[in-house]
């Protein structure tokens, strides 16, 4: 079955992390597409914020959802919502994400289990329940983002981010011919919060490898549309990821960095 592209018009798309960065650019960008949205994230206030802006700019429908998708509970209301089949969720963008900065040996346990559900138990359960409703209707989309980590021996960040590319490979080629399209997004280094919450002192990173999120988002989008199973920005990560799958794990392995 040749997959369906979903029109804009009465359509809704889930987003995951969606008060800042690369979450809330793909909010924008589907908004500006005509979709309406629902926010996830845990800052209420933030989500509020984001929603009213997007209505107003926009004209679509904004639906906010305070959720701590690590915990057991956040995780079931998003999972509620998305089989609501009185309100059907055509994309699903699942973005929510951690990063720790220490080693694996340095961090709690606790921690890494934390980060560990989030980035792959939270994503499977995710995606699980938006294919109930997808799969009956022939029709949907899925976009789960990973990381050019996922290519790289860098800890259990790039474990995590490895489990979810080869998680939308298979899904994609199994749900693609019902019409629901799984793929997954694989930004290099971009500009978000998310590596000021870690610490991390990113001035130890070339300039040029930093992208912006517009781009990521708006590539991300295209191939997900086309039924890519995994979108890697720019020329310059593709060209990168490319030669960290021939190289010696220890030219492309490193520790994490530390704040100054």
């Amino acid at each position: 079955m040749t997959p369906h592209a979903a029109t804009p018009a009465d359509t809704t798309a889930l987003i995951t992390g969606a008060t800042a960065g690369i979450g809330a650019e793909f909010a924008r960008q589907l908004a500006e597409q005509g979709h309406n949205v629902v926010l996830v994230a845990r800052d209420a206030a933030r989500l509020q914020a984001g929603a009213a802006e997007l209505e107003n700019r926009y004209g679509v429908r904004a639906e906010v959802l305070s959720a701590d998708l690590a915990d057991d509970a956040g995780v079931a209301a998003v999972v509620a919502r998305l089989t609501d089949p009185a309100r059907p969720v055509e994309i699903l963008v699942n973005n929510a994400g951690i990063g720790l900065l220490r080693s694996f040996a340095e961090n709690d346990i606790a921690e890494e289990t934390r980060h560990l559900k989030l980035h792959v138990e939270t994503a499977m359960q995710l995606t699980h329940a938006a294919l109930q409703g997808m799969l009956g209707r022939h029709s949907g989309r899925i976009i789960n983002v990973a990381s050019v980590a996922a290519f790289l021996p860098r800890g259990s960040y790039s474990a995590a981010k490895a489990w979810l590319v080869s998680f939308c490979r298979w899904a994609n080629l199994a749900y693609s011919k019902e019409g629901v399209n799984v793929t997954a997004v694989c930004p290099g280094f971009t500009h978000t919060e998310f590596h000021d919450r870690m610490g991390m002192d990113k001035t130890v990173t070339p300039r040029w490898m930093w992208l912006q999120a517009e781009r990521v988002v708006r590539e991300g989008l295209a191939d997900n549309a086309r039924g890519k199973a995994v979108s890697i920005p720019t020329k310059r990560y593709k060209v990168l990821t490319a030669a960290a799958r021939v190289l010696p794990d220890r030219l492309v392995s490193g520790p994490p960095r530390r704040a100054k």
